[in-house]
């Protein structure tokens, strides 16, 4: 019996199978007070859209409490809050959206306190790991200033971290390679 050539790719063309999640990109309830939405696009080294992208975030809630129990002041007291959300495959045109609220600041290292972020998580076709990076907000200054992960990014690399204000939300792009690439931390 001959078998036929198997596809060479490694991370696709099959890489949506069993990834879809019911609660998709919303960490928190619609119509929850104070929600907002954190939209963006995926590039490659190229500029191009990555239209198979798909993005992971996991987030502490406006008061630093996590959905969990792990130690981090105690869970959240937000009814409904998740703090993780997944989405950007869906529509395959390269962008992604989540529902959210803005989280609150976090022990860090030493006895310090961390600036508001987020934690992102990007995987795609052709790579093998995932990526690591983090939302912080553009309007958050003096957080930022203090923030101990933030200060070990190189000045001039820390905008790619930065989610800018827009209408109901934030924009924050990522880009995989080449000019302008978006920080990523080895974990």
């Amino acid at each position: 019996m001959i078998f036929p050539t198997t596809p060479s790719q490694t991370v696709g063309p099959y890489f949506s199978i069993g990834l879809p999640w019911e609660l998709g990109p919303h960490a928190v309830p619609e119509g929850t007070p104070s929600a907002l939405r954190i939209s963006g696009n995926v590039y490659d080294g190229a500029g191009d859209l990555v239209p198979d992208a798909m993005i992971e975030t996991w987030q502490a809630d406006p008061e630093g409490r996590f959905a969990d129990l792990w130690d981090h002041g105690g869970p959240s007291a937000l009814p409904g809050f998740r703090g993780f959300a997944r989405c950007g495959y869906e529509c395959g045109d390269g962008g992604y959206e989540i529902v959210t609220v803005k989280p609150g600041r976090v022990p860090g290292p030493g006895g310090t306190t961390q600036a508001p972020h987020i934690d992102m998580s990007v995987f795609a076709r052709g790579m093998l790991n995932r990526v690591v990076t983090r939302i912080y907000f553009a309007d958050e200054p003096d957080a930022n200033a203090a923030d101990p992960v933030l200060a070990a990014v190189p000045a001039e690399r820390r905008r790619t971290l930065l989610a800018q204000p827009a209408d109901g939300g934030y924009t924050f792009d990522i880009r995989l390679q080449g000019p302008g690439e978006t920080v990523f931390f080895a974990v």
